[in-house]
């Protein structure tokens, strides 16, 4: 099902609005899986702020048109070709019937209307509504539709649509009817259907105005018991909403679905939210902690696009970030204010860090490479490509340095002004720029930047201190460094960057902020400078001791500081500064810092050595008991292998898996002691728990016990993990412990407690789907050894009869798994791991392009590993660019050649 059609470049500039706006829709739908047809009767008229056309240009794909009619009359002018249907000299205003015949249960690429387990189901977005009806297929032109379902009542009992329900019934030769009626306009990449055997958890809740909201999760009827997690956290969401934006939900119910083939994690179409399983289902047997905290975001994300997304939309697709960046934005605060609320600062810090952590790892990464492009692109050959880690997780960067810079009372207050200008309308970045800058009576002109500028920029700090004057200068100079090509021709002048910053003196505590020019000292302890020019010099008066600067507090602003601190003064950060997150962040340079000299070491075969210092900070904060147990764990986790390779001028997978591995075993044998206290006192007995303190606690404890497993006697952690697996009453603690016995057996040769342990979990979860994801990303994350490469394990699991490639969960689980986070085993130097990529990127493409596309970005930063390595990805990237045909997969392998 790949398209082979010739890549066209869509650029924003060619921006033209509809020539045809649709007000009306009503789908009326045979689902029958091998041929479902499908009648659409659109109310057409010609779009007033658009240049005339004759024809009228509908987009489909996959389809089999059947007929036309225009006012009720058969319409002979209407041509079906290969992108869509064009009618011939249309009227100014009509009513257009289509029928057409789509094939769902031979659909694999999961975009429109497809069938999985024997359901029916949709994706529309960004563009799979044309794979259902021949459309106007763009998210400006939005219309309200009603939407009938007929099928087998046998077959398929439930039948859901967008919006409510207005009648039910049955029909002749064992069939049923549904009505559905949206009453609010959406485009069509907000549309939705479900048909199939399902049930539901419902609960019926009061909006803040008072009005009666039915709440549905609909699974299969054997995931029921895993259900109530998913709806708490919808409930939590809706009240959020409406405390925190004062946004009701505006239907009268709302529902989850969930289904096990879906190509993202979930889709936010209106009242009717399409979810992944592994975004629904959870229960302390089947799911971790970090399940747990996902389902509450993706769940709270896709509730929240209900207003940021919905109510209102993208004009255009280069628009994207307007919702995704704004949601995720509104995802991360609602975990934050679950966790700690407005008040808890180290338990917000605690999200905030682990939000960071992603996009620096990934987003950052993204920057540095040939897909690099700015929040809003400027072009695309295909918009699946761009649902990235910079529309998501950048642009929820640079929502949140609207709040920064105003507060939150600010923040709301543009919020307010933007749903008041724009709801139901379909608009642009520019205009939710506006709306906080005119509730906020600001200029945010030079702000636009963030928008239109790409890759990562870098602030380097210079500080002077006057004692006799008792002045301390801080210069900011602002830029991007040597970023990637796809980058630099973005760029165009200063950003605005709101730059928060503490001083802290010799005792540890933070001293009084003075601005000179200012008469007195500000209550807060933080300040948040508005850096606006490449250079800028802010001066701190009245400062009566040299201080330590605490630069870019809680992560104000998506850059890379470049500050020249001694390992002491990292410590010493580590050990006092009172912002949370540069807290963490002081450990996190200590460590890579550390990390990379040794890394450059390894690769030229000298001998390692750990400085005492750095064992002695760890060892600070492992036994601070002042530190909440989540923080701690998040404190000393090292950092990530694939962060720290893209940190050296050249990656050398290898060298840094060495460096890493011998801090790691250091650390744990030096603290043996320590690491066993903390395995001891942070046990969490009883029944299970899904709260924060509980999980941190159980994060702590799984973090010690991974470190115990690098002991050079692994004896006793062996043990340890043992008694974990067979005693464990949650997923937490069982995935946790054979993760310890899988590395322990790596580093030893292999044991018979891994391996009994594997077998029984495959043999307690194998009804379970997204247990045994788990079970298969295990094993391709395992670290390996030179008689047994992951590799060889991976493929052997191909041929496991639980793989199938179909599945896109079971294809991360085991494929991305292997290919994107266990880089040690993937860039081996024979290149056995870029051959297997090169093999999984065709045999998908073929299948679902979506996921190949997703795949075949493991490789887009050859260019910036060693000479061996390099050859090896530019001859798997050339051998799929030669054999595949989607323009999802040849827009990521050609731009990386290129």
């Amino acid at each position: 099902m790949a398209d082979t059609a010739t890549p066209n470049v869509i650029r924003r500039a060619d921006y033209a609005p509809p020539a045809f706006l649709i007000d009306t829709v009503a789908l009326e739908f045979d689902l029958i899986p091998e041929r479902t047809v499908v009648r659409n009767t659109m109310r057409v008229r010609r779009n007033p702020d658009a240049s005339h056309a004759s024809n009228f240009e509908l987009m489909g794909e996959q389809l089999e048109f059947v007929s036309a009619t225009i006012d009720g009359a058969p319409f002979a002018q209407a041509h079906a070709h290969e992108h869509g249907l064009t009618l011939d000299n249309v009227p100014d205003s009509f009513e257009l019937t289509l029928t057409s015949i789509c094939n769902p249960a031979e659909n694999t690429t999961l975009s429109g209307l497809y069938v999985s387990g024997g359901n029916f189901f949709t994706q529309c977005e960004a563009e799979g509504f044309r794979r259902i009806t021949y459309f106007l297929d763009r998210p400006d032109v939005m219309a309200t539709f009603t939407v009938t379902l007929r099928a087998s009542k046998a077959d398929y009992p439930v039948l859901l649509s967008n919006g409510n329900l207005l009648e039910e019934g049955d029909l002749p030769d064992g069939r049923h009817f549904a009505r559905w009626e949206d009453p609010f306009r959406k485009p069509s990449y907000l549309f939705a259907l479900v048909a199939g055997k399902l049930v539901a958890l419902e609960e019926r809740v009061k909006s803040g105005s008072g009005k009666e909201k039915l709440l549905q999760v609909w699974v299969e009827p054997h995931d029921l018991d895993k259900t109530r997690h998913a709806m708490d956290s919808l409930i939590n969401s809706i009240r959020w909403d409406e405390s925190r934006f004062g946004l009701e939900l505006d239907l009268d119910r709302f529902m989850i679905v969930a289904v096990s083939d879906f190509n993202m994690g979930a889709m936010e179409n209106k009242g009717l939210n399409i979810f992944n399983t592994k975004y629904v289902l959870a229960n302390p047997e089947t799911a971790t902690d970090t399940d747990f905290a996902n389902i509450e975001a993706v769940v709270g994300h896709e509730y929240f696009h209900n207003w940021t997304g919905n109510r209102v939309t993208c004009r255009d697709w280069f628009q994207l970030s307007l919702k995704e960046g704004l949601t995720v934005f509104r995802d991360q605060e609602f975990s934050a204010d679950m966790a700690g609320g407005a008040t808890d600062e180290a338990a917000r810090a605690t999200k905030r860090i682990e939000d960071v952590r992603v996009l620096r790892q990934m987003q950052f990464a993204e920057d540095a490479g040939p897909m690099a492009h700015p929040v809003r692109p400027e072009s695309y050959v295909e918009i699946n490509n761009f649902y990235t880690m910079t529309v998501y997780e950048k642009g929820s960067e640079v929502v949140r340095m609207y709040q920064t810079l105003f507060g939150r009372d600010g923040f709301r207050k543009g919020m307010d002004l933007y749903f008041k200008r724009h709801d139901g309308q379909a608009v642009t970045c520019d205009d939710f720029r506006h709306a906080l800058a005119d509730a906020n009576g600001r200029d945010l002109a030079q702000f636009e930047r963030w928008y239109s500028q790409a890759g990562t920029p870098r602030v380097s700090v210079r500080t002077q201190y006057d004692a006799a004057q008792q002045r301390y200068s801080v210069t900011l100079t602002q830029g991007y460094g040597d970023t990637a090509p796809a980058a630099r021709e973005t760029q165009k002048g200063p950003l605005l960057i709101p730059f928060a910053i503490g001083l802290i003196g010799k005792d540890g505590h933070d001293l009084p902020l003075q601005l000179e020019g200012e008469t007195r000292a500000s209550e807060a302890t933080t300040r948040v400078l508005e850096f606006t020019q490449t250079e800028q010099t802010f001066t701190f008066v009245n400062v009566a001791q040299e201080p330590l600067p605490s630069l870019l507090r809680n992560f104000s602003a998506p850059v890379i500081v470049e500050y020249d601190y001694s390992a002491d003064q990292l410590a010493f950060l580590l050990a006092h500064d009172s912002d949370p997150f540069n807290r963490w962040e002081a450990g996190q340079r200590l460590a890579t810092r550390e990390l990379l000299t040794l890394a450059g070491r390894a690769a030229t075969g000298v001998p390692l050595q750990l400085d005492d210092s750095v064992v002695a900070a760890f060892a600070r904060v492992l036994t601070d008991e002042t530190l909440s147990p989540a923080f701690r764990e998040l404190a000393l986790m090292l950092p990530s292998e694939a962060y720290l390779a893209e940190q050296m001028a050249e990656s050398n997978p290898a060298a840094v898996h060495a460096a890493r591995q011998f801090v790691r075993k250091r650390l744990a044998n030096a603290l043996r002691a320590d690491w066993l206290a903390v395995y001891e006192k942070h046990r969490t007995p009883g029944a299970y728990e899904a709260t924060p303190e509980a999980s941190g606690h159980r994060a702590l404890k799984n973090l010690a016990l991974s470190y115990l497993a690098e002991l050079d006697d692994p004896a006793g952690a062996v043990r340890l993990a043992s008694a974990q697996y067979d005693a464990a009453n949650n997923m937490t603690d069982r995935s946790a412990a054979l993760s310890a016995l899988l590395n322990a057996s790596a580093a030893n040769g292999g044991s018979v407690e891994a391996q009994q342990a594997l077998d029984d979990f495959y043999r307690r979860f194998e009804k379970e789907p997204l247990v045994i994801d788990k079970w298969f990303a295990l094993q391709a994350t395992q670290r390996g050894s030179a008689q047994r490469p992951v590799i060889e394990i991976v493929r052997k699991l191909m041929a496991h009869p639980a793989f199938n490639l179909k599945n896109p969960n079971r294809a991360r689980s085991l494929i991305f798994s292997f290919c994107a986070a266990n880089p040690a085993q993937f860039h081996a130097e024979d290149g056995s791991g870029y051959a297997f990529w090169a093999e999984q990127v065709i045999a998908l493409d073929a299948i679902n392009p979506q996921v190949a596309a997703r795949l075949a970005r493991s490789l887009e930063l050859w260019r910036r590993f060693t000479p061996t390595l390099r050859d090896g990805m530019r001859a798997a990237l050339e051998k799929v660019a030669s054999q595949v045909k989607s323009r999802d997969v040849r827009e990521i392998v050609e731009k990386a050649l290129a």
